[in-house]
């Protein structure tokens, strides 16, 4: 079954909405809905004294209508009881201020008092539902990312490094203390990061979001094993949300759930929303191991920079199949019923404010009966990628600190530049991560795979690399890559540090661009946001700067090692000669389109016997299949070429070959 459906608040209607809420899922074949998610104030309105009659009957209900439920923990928005009764679990913020209640995620994971709180709210919950007929799944809490910094997040913080570091040498000297005579005598002077006078140490903040992700993990787990207590059969998750205030680090936390859920919301209203539905469901694939859920997205609007963009006839299924296409066991979304009131009165909704008789709506029903149709595709293999990016969410925190040599180094830009390339030049991408133990394990399965802003990189990971070039793999290896170890110490002798020697280059000077700055290379490569002086030791220059202090130095080096080729960009390439570079490499690694001779506004996902082909542009395409086959959510046969309309999919099972 792939699942189909949405954030479900009933707490917020009237009870008599709830039989039309049951009718109006049924029409639009919703098959799942996640309950209870900011319920803790309705489902214990005092402390220890509990109301689930209501969920009992919406829970009745959802069952009688075949609806399965992802029952979830409320922690993530403690009532105002809690907060009153325990100040002491509310968050301290960087400047030392403790906020107040009023919104959710006000509390501290580190707080006992609010871990005990959720424990008992897990086992309640457990305890009364474990023999539901409806309940799926576990949803525990929401989004977790929330950051404290008192007095009780410092205790923990100091146990969490003595764990990691043993003692205050190796602490010491992996936070280079010697540097503005901050070294420590004892531990109990370690505070978090919080506002001081000027720089923060870069190594203790790296380690603080590190702690972070791990006592949220920590949070986490106390739930899902309280749960897994009462229903050992039954899945517990949480929803992985993105963002760069989110001290998460997601590839490690995907071996702590049982199905890798995600939330995400597209943020451009041009054809970035389509690049970044790619971007999502390829990441969200690599955590899960090929396996995930799509948890929440918007059905309707996309969320741009100070703006709410309705999305145009047909993207939301667009969305929804390109997320199916790259492994989702379905497609969900916030929220089912658009809220009359609260903080998030005009988000996205399946039934908005307009009611039933809504574009979005009527969309969401001929959504729901192909994914009807669909559903024997649930355990389909994933789709099989033979190129790579490299994702590092340390990295990430590494560059969004202080003191860098440019203010607007974007991680996330960098490799959501990458995958879009990879993305537009038509070959099917995945992810690897670098920080896992297992990294060295799973590069066997790719013939290319590039860094961008790796800035992190172990010993052991440089040298997988370096070995798996040797034996015939095609590495490109972006600026800001392999520029310090794990502590976030600088690797000395030039940069690419950690690729140096791989890559025959020796990189002495940085020179960071304007963002106005164009830099021209002499093959006609577009540049610009960096450059680097670059000194070759070993590699061939592919492209030279034409201009400026750099004017004839190498911009673009490749270098042979053993049966594959190492490939360094120094500056930053513009999204066409990103493009065109990266589809040479992909060529030479072996490695083509999904589908020849797409047109541009066309995108094709294979995914075992299937073939998912979307037209993001306005006018129909025709499209020649590689073979017989059938349309797998009508059946009608396909044969020679297909026409997909402007705005609209067709999902074709091939015939065995």
């Amino acid at each position: 079954m792939l699942f189909f459906g949405g954030d479900y608040n009933p707490e917020q209607w009237p009870e008599k909405v709830w039989d039309d809420d049951v009718a109006l899922m049924r029409q639009a074949g919703i098959t799942m809905v996640s309950l209870g998610i900011f319920a803790w104030s309705h489902l214990e309105p005092r402390e220890g004294e509990y109301e689930f009659g209501w969920l009992d009957r919406i829970m009745d209900r959802l069952h009688d209508g075949g609806i399965r439920v992802a029952l979830a923990t409320p922690t993530a928005s403690p009532p105002p009881w809690f907060t009153l009764a325990h100040p002491s679990a509310l968050p301290v913020n960087a400047d030392g201020v403790r906020l107040t209640h009023g919104s959710r995620d006000t509390y501290c994971a580190s707080a006992p008092a609010y871990r005990a709180a959720a424990r008992r709210i897990a086992a309640a919950l457990g305890e009364r539902y474990a023999g539901h007929p409806a309940l799926a799944m576990w949803h525990v809490h929401n989004e977790y990312g929330t950051d404290c910094r008192c007095d009780l997040t410092a205790e923990a913080f100091r146990t969490w490094l003595r764990d990691r570091h043993g003692d205050l040498d190796v602490l010491n000297e992996a936070w280079t203390t010697a540097f503005w005579s901050q070294r420590y005598s004892d531990w109990s002077q370690i505070m978090p990061p919080r506002a001081t006078q000027y720089l923060p140490n870069p190594a203790q903040v790296l380690d603080f979001r590190r702690f972070l992700s791990d006592e949220l993990l920590g949070a986490f787990t106390e739930q899902r094993d309280v749960l897994r207590s009462f229903t050992p059969d039954i899945p517990v998750t949480t929803n992985f949300v993105q963002g760069g205030w989110v001290s998460v680090d997601h590839a490690r936390w995907a071996a702590e759930v049982d199905l890798v859920a995600v939330d995400h919301y597209p943020d451009s209203a041009g054809p970035g929303a389509e690049e970044e539905t790619a971007f999502a469901g390829d990441l969200a694939r690599g955590w899960g191991g090929g396996s995930w859920l799509l948890m929440e997205t918007a059905p309707n609007l996309i969320y741009t920079p100070g703006r709410m963009h309705a999305k145009e006839p047909g993207r939301l299924t667009r969305h929804s199949l390109g997320y199916v296409a790259r492994g989702s066991r379905g497609a969900m979304y916030f929220q089912w019923r658009q809220p009359r009131g609260g903080a998030e009165l005009f988000h996205s909704a399946l039934v908005p404010h307009a009611g039933a008789d809504s574009p979005v709506f009527r969309e969401a029903v001929g959504l729901g009966r192909a994914l009807k149709n669909l559903a024997t595709t649930a355990d389909a293999a994933p789709p099989a990628a033979r190129i790579a990016v490299a994702w590092d969410a340390p990295s990430w925190w590494a560059l969004q600190g202080a003191g860098l040599p440019a203010a607007d180094i974007d991680y996330l830009a960098a490799v959501r530049q990458a995958h879009r390339a990879l993305f537009r030049a038509k070959r099917q991408t995945g992810f690897v991560f670098p920080g896992l133990e297992s990294f060295p394990d799973s590069l066997g399965a790719y013939s290319m795979i590039v860094l961008p802003h790796l800035y992190l990189v172990s010993d052991r990971a440089a040298a997988a690399l370096g070995d798996w070039v040797a034996a015939g793999g095609h590495l490109v290896v972006g600026y800001l890559s392999g520029i310090a170890d794990p502590a976030g110490r600088i690797r000395l002798g030039g940069y690419p540090g950690a690729f140096r020697d791989l890559l025959g280059v020796r990189a002495v000077e940085w020179h960071p661009q304007p963002p106005e700055t164009t830099l021209l290379l002499d093959d006609g490569t577009v540049a610009g946001r960096w450059a680097e002086r670059v000194e070759t030791a070993g590699a061939a220059t592919v492209a030279l700067y034409t201009s400026g202090v750099l004017a004839g130095a190498p911009a673009i080096t490749r270098r042979e090692v053993g049966a594959g080729v190492a490939w360094y960009l120094s500056t930053g390439l513009d999204d066409d000669s990103l493009e065109r570079l990266l589809g040479t490499v992909a060529s030479e690694a072996g490695v083509g389109p999904v589908l020849e001779g797409l047109p541009r506004d066309v995108e094709a996902v294979r995914r075992d016997d299937l073939l998912y082909l979307f037209n993001h542009g306005p006018v129909a395409a025709s499209l020649p299949l590689p073979g017989p086959a059938v349309d797998a959510v009508t059946g009608r046969p396909l044969h020679g070429a297909v026409t997909v309309a402007g705005g609209g999919c067709l999902i074709a099972r091939l015939s065995a070959v």
